[in-house]
């Protein structure tokens, strides 16, 4: 287990069924005092009138997006004010990942990109009970990551990895991730 005697926020991203959500667990229980922050809850506490993020989505469903990015951070930043290493977990890729750095207000602060193939997303998205791509397809998706993302921080292929293993090369690593 990590010590932390201050709060740092590492934000845990990439593409849907990349492993953020059981990396960014595993990652927040190597700290004493950690918060894993799902982004997508700020999503789903809308209950009316929510806007699902389509490809070439109009401008008012990306404003909804920059939303829940937003409280993301701010929740965030509390927790990081409190002492705690906040691992967020959310899917921010494209333009808005700088969007998204902007928002957050402390230091430090850590991007992970995982970024396994698309052969490995395929599998992962098959073989898991969650179903997230909806009129999206891997393959659309990851070309925003790999062609419309800034590359900022640190991007992992976790494509032959194991969670724990992930988890390891990002602590290891966490130094090329800081922002």
């Amino acid at each position: 287990m990590l010590t932390d005697g201050t709060g740092i926020i590492i934000l845990v991203t990439g593409i849907m069924a990349s492993g953020k959500s059981t990396v960014a667990q595993l990652l927040s229980e190597r700290f004493e005092q950690s918060v894993h922050l799902r982004g997508d809850l700020f999503r789903r506490m809308i209950v009316n009138n929510r806007k699902e993020v389509e490809p070439d989505a109009e401008d008012h469903v990306l404003e909804q997006l920059r939303l829940r990015y937003q409280l993301a951070a701010q929740a965030a930043d509390t927790y990081c004010k409190a002492g705690f290493t906040v691992v967020v977990q959310d899917v921010v890729i494209g333009k808005m990942l700088n969007d998204f750095v902007s928002f957050i207000h402390s230091r430090p602060f850590y991007v992970v990109v995982l970024c396994p193939n698309t052969a490995a997303v395929a599998e992962r998205e098959a073989n898991r009970t969650k179903k997230g791509y909806g009129s999206w397809t891997v393959t659309a998706l990851n070309d925003v990551l790999r062609n419309e993302t800034p590359p900022i921080g640190l991007w992992l292929d976790s494509s032959a990895w194991t969670p724990d293993e992930t988890v390891q090369e990002i602590v290891k690593r966490l130094d090329e991730a800081r922002i």
